[in-house]
């Protein structure tokens, strides 16, 4: 058998190699990485909930994020129910001021103390200070973030969004595989071009990954 013929079933062979294996490594990198991705996206949302739950907004600037979450304390409340006699509707109609049967039904809120934002959110490490890096080997862009209103039938949100592109993620593998995951759409999938967390045109704070991406070994 020739030289050139033996060369050609190897370079077939590799091509074949490439065809099966290619597909295979590529989506064991990008899993890996879109896990770590997800899981700042996930930490980002949850400063930007903190922040709407005691200042009414979110937040479209990372370094105020973090000083907010160095800084900022969720109030510890109690909820009490109580009543007491409704003196005003037992006296109109004849009854006994304090005892005709007439109540005003109450809930009480006490607060009991407050506790840091940080602490209750982030279990005393330091991460948030590093989520707005996109966490990938030889990657230094930062994630998009933007807050602002959106009027929906003339009520207004607040409403934000973080996000970062498949090209940043996936950059150094190979192209037409990266050009056929941009163009997914599943419930399996990560779909579009983005990774991303809310959104600036929809009420919404969900992430656009799949739910394997919430179960335990990825939080």
């Amino acid at each position: 058998m020739s030289i050139i013929l033996w060369a050609v079933i190897v370079y077939l062979g590799y091509l074949l190699y490439n065809s099966i294996q290619g597909p295979i490594e590529f989506n064991k990198v990008k899993e890996a990485r879109y896990a770590k991705v997800i899981k700042n996206l996930k930490d980002i949302k949850a400063a930007q909930l903190a922040f709407q739950e005691i200042n009414g907004g979110f937040m479209g600037d990372f370094d105020s994020l973090v000083r907010f979450i160095d800084t900022a304390q969720f109030a510890v409340i109690q909820r009490r129910d109580t009543s007491y006699p409704d003196v005003e509707k037992n006296v109109a109609f004849g009854l006994d001021p304090q005892d005709g049967g007439y109540f005003v039904e109450e809930v009480i809120i006490d607060t009991l103390g407050f506790t840091p934002v940080k602490d209750s959110i982030y279990k005393g490490t330091d991460r948030y200070k590093t989520m707005m890096n996109i966490p990938v080997e030889n990657v230094s862009e930062q994630f998009e973030l933007k807050a602002g209103k959106l009027d929906k039938n003339g009520t207004i949100y607040s409403v934000f969004e973080s996000r970062v592109a498949k090209d940043v993620i996936l950059a150094d593998l190979d192209k037409d595989l990266l050009a056929q995951e941009k163009q997914v759409i599943s419930v399996d999938g990560v779909n579009g071009p983005y990774i991303k967390v809310g959104s600036m045109d929809e009420v919404d704070t969900s992430g656009n990954w799949p739910k394997i991406y919430d179960t335990d070994d990825n939080q």
